[in-house]
């Protein structure tokens, strides 16, 4: 079963999403599973994964919705306040949506880069595993310091990578990025997505040998049997088409065997999401 390990859905609201700005006009619509459905069968894609993009229950609840109508939407990552005195509640509310794998929140976007390893937050991340929910970390290369600590606090939370943290390829500066994805590669209970590579790219002008040396990196920090393709549509569509995000990956792993290829595709995010 071929999987996108990570998308999303949205109605548009200029001010729920406010971070979709003049230089993303292309985003400025809803996107719905309609949109998407055409795309996965055009590239044997089976089902996917949809992440949220909003920090709000009702968020949570609109892929969940989604989920139910639609039964290739295989996963759901949602979002809930970890910081909240009522988690356990919340957690054992949530826990009743088959659908619901994982919790994300946008650590990029706090002021605080060690946002990760706050006392509150690292007190939520601790009731996940007692629920068999996921955690997606969305971070810059900056933050890979403090994610590694984190997830070494909690080896029994899977952990998964957005986005290969981000890496900034229109500069090619790619030394604290490196020595943070290779540090946190090694603990087990981390996953990474090969994900978002375009939107960190020169959106109008990138060629894919800008993402060699980082599909190298990852692939050499954890292997075939921790990674999954993620396209990150819609927002990839500020630099490139679907094909083309699954063309690039398509290229690089060409070479590797069947087995690594089935697990890459969709194997890796089975096991991570339990889908």
């Amino acid at each position: 079963m071929k999987i996108d390990s990570h998308q999303h859905f949205w109605n548009y609201h200029p001010v729920k999403d406010s971070w979709i700005n003049e230089d993303m006009k292309i985003l400025q619509r809803d996107f719905l599973p309609a949109d998407l459905f055409p795309l996965l069968q055009k590239n044997e894609i089976d089902g996917c994964v949809a992440v949220q993009a909003d920090q709000s229950e009702a968020e949570t609840h609109f892929l969940l919705e989604l989920a139910e109508a639609n039964d290739w939407i295989k996963g759901v990552v949602g979002w809930v306040d970890l910081r909240a005195e009522n988690l356990e509640e919340r957690l054992q509310y949530f826990f009743k949506f088959k659908s619901l794998k994982g919790f994300r929140h946008i650590v990029q976007a706090e002021p605080e880069d060690d946002f990760l390893l706050r006392d509150d937050f690292c007190a939520g991340i601790a009731k996940l595993a007692k629920y068999n929910f996921t955690y997606d970390l969305l971070v810059f290369p900056k933050h890979l310091q403090y994610a590694a600590e984190i997830v070494k606090r909690f080896p029994e939370q899977p952990f998964v990578i957005d986005h290969i943290a981000k890496p900034d390829f229109k500069e090619a500066d790619f030394a604290l990025w490196e020595k943070g994805i290779r540090e946190i590669a090694k603990y087990p209970n981390v996953y990474c997505k090969i994900s978002g590579l375009v939107t960190e790219a020169d959106w109008a002008n990138w060629k894919e040998s800008d993402f060699s040396y980082c599909l190298d990196v990852v692939t050499d920090a954890f292997g075939v049997n921790r990674l999954m393709f993620g396209s990150d549509w819609p927002v990839s569509l500020l630099a490139a088409s679907y094909d083309q995000c699954c063309g690039i990956v398509a290229n690089y792993f060409s070479k590797f065997k069947k087995e690594e290829l089935d697990r890459f595709w969709g194997g890796n995010a089975v096991e991570f999401y339990g889908l």
